[in-house]
């Protein structure tokens, strides 16, 4: 459903050249695999006799009884549509390989021989085993061009057999995918191929592979974990893809080495299913992967589409069709996908986003030889930011902060909370702070224009609005400044702002940030400032959001709340977050959005946002074509000189349906 496929990977217990009880332990945990749903489940590396056989390798019975075995697998799942990728060493054409068979509904679908060879210091496998690399014809570039088909092998009970190390989905029914260029792409590594200077992973991966799966044997030492587990994460970030390892576990042959039972299932740079070390039972992990939104990425994002992958199409394997997922069970979709989910990470990236705004507009200032920079500060949540990346970038630049003009405009929905805290945010932070009060020269257009000013309505809202950017725009030139903009990134994705008025700067700091991450960049902000301004700050941070175009209500307070009338800005900023980077459709942005919010919003609120979000999103594009320049912080940006072009008046109608 939505592209989401179960995968698993597994490290069984077993006895080293015990065929038999490795083959039960394997069939048994790839049953338990299945039966939670898994569609594809992986097997370390030689997982069926062992990887520390040593010179066994070389004696008769025991390539018998691998064989034997493999047969005994394939015949447990005849009945399944699960994909169970198992190692064993197999014979072929003379030579002794290392392989990872793969199994599915009764059939021996393929094997891959192993490539790369380690061999040296405690490993030394060229001893036992030949490279693959002849028999796959073409990985790694080598007859890249020159395949007319797939090579086969005869397995002793099966019948001949491809070599491939790429798979693609056949077949078609509900939750398969079909076809050539079919949804889901399997490439295969062994171990040592992911830790060469060209993994085979990256060309597969150009030719399309979005999942890559790697049966592994690495030992254990001090640092390795770690070093393994970014690899596994950067060749999944730079493959644009789904890597599932699974390596062998602690009841290896301790003669020489240790081995921790090491599983991973990373997604394009985040890790989202591991293992614990050392595990004295068998180990399975699952994740619940999104392939196609990995599809959706490579559209937009990489160098996909510049690389011939027909010679790769040429010797693929066919799996019938995977099942996907009915439900997210192994798989956590983040409320907030803006913001980093630990304080570590969260700290690390308001640093530097706020290092980016100030760096930005240093450069702005002094390329447009500014002497002063004029910022509207409202005591909202977004001119704060704005004035906090301002009186920063001041001190960067060495400039006093009595060089920065802080102008507050009351209007008629101005509440004294809100002015108080913009007079305290200015004076703590040592900027000029003048006070201009619009509601007269408001009366005055109002009566110009014929407008009854006791019609609340959007001339009564936007004439306010363009009045204060009138201010600013004159006092900046007569100041001889620049005016500096305060919109955030979710209210440009919803036209919340009037066109040539809060819509309009001359450099907007906040255009990249979404409002939930502004909430975290603020709050940062406070935890690191004087006991004086955290208080400012931490009151700013809980003051709805409102423009105060409207009357406060009889008790003085703020009654324009932006979120009552748009919904929150946290369902907002996840449909733009799925929609804009990942071209999720709107049954897909419900069915996460459902899932990451459950106990939060109910239902009807999640679809109520998502049909607000579309209409706003659509309609408002012509306002986003001519937004002023900012500096992009983040992978999203609705700048039409940055990431995202679109017709002002495209319809919206298929995405209400």
């Amino acid at each position: 459903m939505f592209g989401f496929y179960r995968f698993a990977a597994v490290s069984p217990i077993l006895k080293v050249a015990d065929t038999a009880f490795n083959t039960e332990e394997i069939i048994k945990s790839a049953k338990i695999a299945v039966s939670n749903g898994a569609a594809f489940v992986v097997f370390p590396e030689l997982c069926i006799t062992g990887y520390t056989c040593s010179d066994l390798f070389h004696q008769e019975l025991l390539l018998q009884n691998s064989s034997r075995a493999l047969l005994k697998i394939v015949e447990a799942f005849a009945d399944s549509d699960a994909v169970i990728a198992v190692g064993l060493p197999l014979r072929i054409f003379g030579r002794l390989y290392n392989c990872a068979a793969f199994v599915q509904r009764g059939k021996l679908i393929a094997v891959t021989p192993k490539i790369h060879l380690p061999n040296q210091r405690e490993f030394y496998e060229k001893r036992h085993f030949s490279s693959g690399r002849d028999l796959l014809r073409g990985a790694c570039g080598a007859l890249a061009g020159n395949v007319a088909g797939a090579v086969k092998c005869a397995i002793e009970g099966v019948g001949e057999v491809p070599i491939t190390n790429f798979f693609t989905v056949k077949g078609c029914g509900s939750g398969v995918a079909n076809g050539e260029g079919s949804e889901v792409r399997v490439g295969v590594e062994l171990c040592e191929d992911l830790w060469t200077p060209m993994p085979p992973s990256g060309e597969l991966a150009l030719a399309g592979a979005n999942v890559i799966v790697n049966l592994s044997a690495s030992d254990a030492l001090v640092g390795k974990r770690d070093y393994r587990r970014n690899l596994v994460i950067n060749q999944s970030a730079r493959c644009m893809a789904a890597y599932v390892y699974a390596s062998a576990g602690v009841h290896e042959s301790t003669t020489d080495m240790v081995f921790s039972g090491h599983l991973m299932i990373a997604e394009n740079g985040s890790m989202i299913a591991e293992s614990k070390p050392f595990s004295r039972i068998t180990e399975i992990v699952y994740a619940d992967v999104d392939v196609e939104r990995l599809n959706m990425q490579r559209l937009s994002e990489g160098s996909f589409q510049d690389f011939d992958s027909r010679s790769f199409y040429a010797r693929a394997a066919s799996f019938d069709g995977l099942r996907t997922c009915d439900t997210l069970r192994y798989r956590f979709v983040s409320p907030t996908p803006f913001v980093p989910g630990s304080l570590e990470s969260r700290d690390q990236s308001c640093t530097e986003i706020f290092n980016i705004q100030c760096a930005g507009l240093a450069k702005r200032l002094d390329a447009s030889h500014s002497k002063r920079a004029v910022i509207g500060l409202s005591g909202g949540l977004d001119s704060t930011l704005a004035l906090l990346v301002v009186a920063e970038t001041f001190k960067l630049l060495d400039r006093p902060a009595s060089e920065i003009l802080a102008l507050t405009m009351p209007g008629f929905g101005t509440t004294k909370r809100t002015k108080n805290n913009a007079v305290e945010l200015a004076k703590l932070l040592g900027v000029e702070l003048r006070t201009v009060d619009i509601q007269k020269a408001c009366l005055q257009h109002f009566d110009d224009i014929g407008h009854d000013p006791q019609k609340l309505d959007v001339t009564y809202e936007n004439v306010q609005a363009r009045e204060r950017t009138q201010i600013l725009m004159d006092i900046a030139n007569s100041e001889g400044g620049i005016v500096i903009g305060t919109g955030d990134l979710s209210e440009i994705a919803l036209g919340w702002s009037t066109y040539n008025a809060d819509h309009m700067s001359m450099y907007a700091v906040n255009c990249d940030i979404p409002k939930t991450l502004v909430r975290h960049i603020v709050n940062w902000y406070a935890d690191r400032s004087d006991v004086a301004l955290s208080d400012v700050l931490k009151d700013i941070l809980d003051t709805p959001v409102s423009p105060e175009l409207l009357p406060a209500d009889n008790n003085g307070q703020i009654a324009q709340k932006t979120e009552s009338i748009l919904g929150a800005y946290e369902i907002h900023d996840f449909f733009l977050y799925h929609f804009a980077k990942y071209g999720a459709s709107p049954e897909k942005l419900l069915f996460l959005a459902k899932y990451a919010f459950a106990g939060k919003f109910t239902d009807e609120a999640i679809e109520k946002a998502l049909a607000v979000f579309v209409r706003r999103f659509f309609t408002q594009q012509f306002k986003r074509s001519c937004i002023p320049d900012g500096p992009k912080v983040g992978t999203i940006s609705l700048s039409p000189r940055a990431d995202w072009r679109m017709p002002s008046d495209a319809s919206f109608t298929d995405w209400l349906k």
